[in-house]
């Protein structure tokens, strides 16, 4: 006769991090600001509402229509935005700090096409380089090229392009300042994300990447490339820049994003007639990142990982790898990081389990930050289901704060 022993009951065990929990992960919000937070992802879960809302917006705020700017700073810009200056973003800063989460600062200027405005750009960098090195909650300073560098420029040199006399000038200008803000930072002990763009000007952002992580992570990882996981090519290219970098001597930053340019990268290969560079389908894009995520772990004292993704399986696996490797939740080299307004369910939970996770920050006036939000509303209603995601995890919060 078989004994309770012959079968024992195996307990089943609890995940390291528990990203339903809607306690840790809301209680920075008090009530209003989280009812506020329900109505801008139900406004945000309707796709016609953003879809011809978008381009009238843009419109307006660039005709600098008053109405319409006070409207856009009491809802999107509030969620997705730390403020319009370094000083009005403190508080978001000291929020986040508050629950143990660090803060990535990125200035909101994109797109420019003025040596005036990148020089502004550059300028502004290292006023955030300056203001991170004064604060232990802020480790990095995030940039994007084509705030520093005309996109056409980009285009001409990644295809190869003869430059004339005036554009090899305005590249050395380009050299100089992405150098300015790496040197800037490297002297401060701050590091910077450099992000990733259109595949088309990519090659020309990898090799200035290239040059700025060779000449400053030496002894640390101060500058960081952007690899967009969601490219068929990039796991590839994660792998090969580590092989480059041992073999020149210097450490690998590495920030992991699945990618935010899918449609417009899609439709132009369309166009054009060359190879679709994204994955097939979202279940090679989630394999791509998961396995960079296993990489650079299995390298974690020659890479910095920042696994920056919404995605709570891929935050859970990096946990785990952790884990199972012995590896401290604390370490300088294992980041996560979710945007500003978002995931909140991930980035707090984390942050209460003892993992390093920070939070996306961008700042700035609303007419300079206007493209980031609408790529925000439009991504939250995309098949992503983002904002359906949030809504629900925020109607569960307000369930349970409101029905004891």
């Amino acid at each position: 006769m078989r004994t309770a022993q012959d079968h024992p009951t195996t307990e089943k065990k609890s995940p390291i991090v528990d990203f339903s929990n809607t306690e840790i992960a809301f209680s920075h919000l008090s009530n209003v600001e989280l009812k506020k937070t329900a109505w801008l992802f139900r406004m945000m879960s309707r796709p016609w509402l953003v879809k011809y809302g978008s381009g009238p917006t843009l419109w307006a705020v660039e005709k600098g229509l008053p109405f319409v700017e006070t409207i856009i700073r009491n809802t999107v810009f509030t969620q997705f935005v730390g403020g319009s200056t370094l000083l009005d973003s403190q508080r978001n800063i000291e929020r986040l700090a508050a629950q143990n989460v660090l803060t990535i600062l990125d200035y909101g200027a994109e797109g420019k096409e003025a040596e005036l405005d990148f020089n502004h750009t550059m300028n502004e960098n290292i006023r955030a380089i300056d203001f991170a090195s004064r604060s232990r909650h802020i480790p990095v300073v995030s940039t994007k090229v084509t705030g520093l560098a005309r996109f056409g420029l980009l285009e001409r040199i990644q295809n190869a392009k003869t430059l004339t006399r005036d554009e090899l000038n305005e590249y050395r200008n380009v050299l100089k300042r992405i150098d300015a803000i790496c040197h800037h930072a490297a002297r401060k002990g701050v590091s910077v994300f450099i992000d990733a763009e259109e595949t088309w000007i990519q090659d020309s952002i990898d090799h200035l990447v290239w040059l700025m992580m060779r000449r400053y992570n030496r002894e640390r990882v101060v500058v960081y490339n952007t690899f967009q996981m969601y490219r068929n090519d990039r796991l590839n290219f994660l792998m090969e820049s580590y092989d480059r970098a041992r073999a020149a001597g210097f450490l690998l930053g590495a920030k992991l994003v699945r990618g935010a340019y899918m449609e417009k990268e899609r439709l132009r290969a369309a166009e054009m007639g060359y190879p679709d560079p994204i994955n097939p389908n979202k279940n090679t894009a989630d394999d791509h990142y998961d396995t960079g995520i296993r990489f650079c772990l299995d390298h974690i004292e020659h890479i910095a990982l920042c696994n920056a993704s919404h995605n709570a399986n891929s935050a859970l696996l990096q946990a785990e790898l952790m884990e199972k490797k012995g590896i401290p939740r604390d370490h300088p080299h294992a980041l996560f990081s979710q945007l500003f307004g978002m995931s909140d369910n991930v980035t707090f939970n984390l942050a209460r389990a003892g993992f390093r996770v920070s939070k996306y920050v961008p700042y700035g006036q609303v007419h300079d930050v206007i493209p980031y939000l609408i790529r925000r509303a439009q991504e939250n209603t995309s098949v992503t289901g983002d904002a359906g995601r949030e809504l629900i995890l925020i109607q569960m919060e307000m369930k349970r704060r409101f029905d004891r």
